[in-house]
């Protein structure tokens, strides 16, 4: 197998640039893609400089007309795409009774729709390439988690979309698996948990941490280690999958309602 090639969005910061930067040392060219386009030269000066071959698009991926663009770009730059690393989310802090349309309509097309656009128009090049598509969910889409109701919705639409890809276009030779990350130490989460310098996010961090089986928050390039693994050859009959890289945090709900070692469940 030659060089693989990688389209991943998202990839000035958190997640996606780790992935970037896992994919870089194991030889792969990048097309990388985000709506920031000084932390993503950034990302991509520094990965050059390492040796690295990238390509770079900015983008707004919850305009309808960029995910053709973003993908022609890449197929121009790299030759073709093997890996469909689609990243790019963020929240919608609103409880759904003061959520305005606008911004449900926001979540969605960031959260779900841009992955279904970027899988459609890269469908040609990872069918002759026999690629796959890797998508950041959330734990959030398998629980509900206000105030994150819009995000919520959109990622457990992401989570049956990823499903969907999968049957519809295994046939073609394309894998469709996704990741769902717990509380994680992103950019995302600066202001929240991030500087135990402060205070108040210490509180915060050490009452996530205490909660969690394995008392730790997770990093970003723990969550990119396993979309690394969905996004190779290991993971070859693999497909409509999603693992959780949570700590743990899927496993509590029955102590969460009260249920102690020992007790029987009611």
């Amino acid at each position: 197998m030659g060089v693989r090639r990688y389209l991943v969005t998202g990839a000035a910061s958190g997640i996606g640039r780790s992935v970037a930067e896992l994919a870089a040392a194991e030889g792969a060219a990048l097309c990388l893609v985000d709506i920031s386009a000084d932390a993503l030269e950034k990302v991509a000066h520094e990965l050059r400089t390492g040796g690295a071959q990238v390509a770079t698009v900015v983008a707004d991926l919850t305009s309808t007309d960029e995910a053709e663009r973003v993908v022609q770009e890449c197929v121009d730059a790299l030759g073709g795409i093997d890996v469909l690393v689609s990243n790019a989310g963020a929240p919608v802090l609103y409880f759904l009774k003061d959520l305005s349309v606008e911004e449900f309509d926001r979540a969605i097309a960031l959260n779900v729709r841009a992955t279904w656009a970027l899988g459609r128009a890269a469908h040609p090049f990872l069918s002759q390439s026999r690629g796959n598509i890797v998508a950041t969910g959330s734990t959030c889409g398998h629980h509900p988690a206000p105030p994150q109701g819009a995000y919520s919705v959109a990622k457990a639409g992401l989570l049956m979309l990823v499903r969907q890809m999968a049957l519809e276009w295994g046939p073609d030779g394309i894998r469709c698996n996704s990741v769902s990350p717990g509380p994680t130490m992103t950019g995302l989460t600066e202001g929240v948990f991030n500087d135990l310098s402060d205070p108040k996010q210490r509180a915060v961090r050490e009452m996530r941490e205490a909660r969690l089986p394995l008392r730790k928050l997770g990093t970003p390039s723990e969550v990119a280690e396993a979309i690394m693994f969905l996004a190779s050859s290991k993971a070859s009959q693999i497909t409509g999958v999603d693992i959780l890289v949570d700590g743990g945090m899927s496993t509590v709900l029955m102590p969460s309602a009260g249920v102690s070692t020992g007790q029987p469940a009611q």
